[in-house]
């Protein structure tokens, strides 16, 4: 099984970013996940109408999830999927935090409700997958820590129940040096950057405030069980029609099972 995985930061409708506000950005985002063709995409900072304005543009996808604050409400960790090519078998939120199966909920210091959301999938030929999507805290590295303790738990309960090769795209708000990220390499999660690391290349940012280039940090990721090969990793950092899609930069991961 071969397949593109994505994952995404829209930014957040924040009407104070003026030209680069999300009404005039909708066309560029779409524009730019047809340019890629991604399979499955894990989007961060989606309200439920950015997600809807994507759904009526991008018809090829469906999604799951809910928002960070339950049902519609706030920012959602959406995975978005290929229609024709994938069913849901099962999926559902847990929110980061001491009462997880409570979406709204904030632990451990952290600024905002934290939350996850998943699904498992199953392709028209039979091929099977589990996909995790996250944001975690920005401020908080208590919340970050924990956070993604329990998102390991859960990926490890979900793995050991049905054996199912997994994937965990999201914005961890943390360099690749942080323990979120170098717990799950010790754990086996394969980071797609090695990619980049085994030809000697910088990553660079992922996270630009619009104003481009490939400095700054790196922070949004996308992690693999070691079932799988990592072909190919790109960085986005072009224009689409003369805008930035986004204050982050979409990452695509190019990958097959082994």
């Amino acid at each position: 099984m071969q397949l593109k995985i994505m994952t995404f930061n829209l930014r957040v409708h924040v009407e104070s970013d003026g030209d680069n506000a999300w009404p005039n950005r909708t066309q560029a985002v779409a524009g730019t996940i047809r340019k890629h063709d991604p399979d499955i995409i894990g989007i961060q900072e989606g309200l439920h109408a950015m997600l809807a304005d994507l759904e009526q543009l991008l018809p090829e996808y469906a999604w799951i999830g809910e928002g960070r604050d339950g049902g519609t409400e706030g920012e959602y960790s959406a995975i978005f999927y290929k229609r024709d090519k994938w069913e849901v078998v099962e999926n559902g939120n847990f929110s980061l935090s001491e009462k997880p199966e409570q979406l709204g909920v904030k632990s451990w210091n952290s600024s905002h409700a934290r939350m996850c959301t998943w699904v498992t999938l199953r392709s028209g030929t039979g091929d099977q997958l589990a996909m995790f999507n996250t944001h975690l805290d920005h401020i908080s590295e208590e919340a970050q820590l924990k956070g993604m303790e329990l998102i390991r738990e859960r990926m490890r309960n979900l793995r050991a129940r049905t054996g199912l090769p997994i994937v965990l795209t999201g914005d961890f708000n943390v360099i690749p040096e942080h323990e979120a990220v170098a717990g799950l390499e010790r754990e086996g999660y394969l980071n797609v950057y090695s990619v980049f690391r085994e030809a000697n290349r910088e990553v660079g940012g992922t996270v630009h405030h619009f104003k481009g280039g490939e400095s700054g940090e790196t922070i949004d990721y996308i992690f693999l069980t070691p079932d799988w090969r990592i072909h190919s990793v790109v960085i986005d950092r072009e224009r689409h029609e003369g805008r930035y899609p986004s204050d982050h930069y979409p990452v695509v991961a190019a990958v097959s099972l082994r």
